[in-house]
């Protein structure tokens, strides 16, 4: 008889830069989509004093245009880290450049979308699916910094704001870049809800660790060993 047993080992995956990143890009993320949500959707809000004393969709620009520069410089610091991190925060994870990968891909989409057994290989950071996916996020990320920063361009004094003034005669107006601007707001909305869905169900089916790895890093690696004559 042969029996299979399995045995773990700790891995540090997540450096402290990445996790930053994850959970400040999530509150900013939270934050401009209610507020832009608000924005795009205003309603009336009655208050008992007079009007030039009333700011609350002020302050709601307010709040949607700090999250933006959180956003903006806390995006750069992660173009930067996928150079200067470990091989998990590498851009190399996240761009698919093998028949291999490709294989993974589809085999990671099976398991997602009909939930059949997990084979093969499982990655201790980005799976391939989700490499791909979150690089063509970055892109989108990319969109809505320029198309944000566009409409904030003719009441800002900031050189950068202004640096994305070319974007709103490109897309043919304001109207028409507001309108852009707030479909992404529902993509963010998806993926958010996919997202945080597939991490706990990797979590269910693989047993890694997968969310508080995002908290404190590790994540467990699975090695099997037989045993018997």
């Amino acid at each position: 008889m042969t029996s299979t047993n399995a045995t773990y080992r700790r891995v540090y995956v997540w450096e402290l830069p990445v996790r930053a990143f994850h959970w400040i890009n999530g509150i900013a993320v939270a934050l401009l989509m209610a507020t832009g949500f608000a924005i795009g959707n205003p309603v009336h809000v009655d208050m008992a004093q007079e009007a030039s004393g009333q700011y609350w969709f002020g302050a709601v620009r307010f709040v949607h245009f700090t999250a933006a520069w959180v956003f903006l410089v806390n995006f750069a610091a992660r173009i930067y880290w996928g150079f200067a991190g470990n091989q998990y925060a590498s851009w190399k994870t996240f761009i698919p450049t093998s028949r291999g990968t490709l294989a993974e891909i589809l085999e990671v989409l099976k398991v997602d979308i009909f939930q059949t057994r997990l084979k093969g290989h499982v990655h201790l950071g980005h799976n391939p699916l989700a490499g791909a996916i979150y690089f063509g996020t970055f892109f989108l990320f990319l969109f809505q910094v320029a198309t944000g920063f566009a409409l904030y361009a003719p009441m800002s004094g900031s050189w950068v704001a202004k640096a994305f003034a070319w974007v709103v005669p490109l897309l043919g107006g304001d109207q028409n870049v507001r309108q852009w601007h707030h479909i992404m707001l529902w993509f963010y909305v998806l993926f958010c809800m996919v997202h945080i869905y597939l991490v706990f169900y990797h979590d269910y089916i693989e047993g890694r660790g997968t969310t508080s790895s995002m908290v404190g890093g590790w994540k467990f690696e699975r090695k099997e060993r037989r045993e018997g004559p």
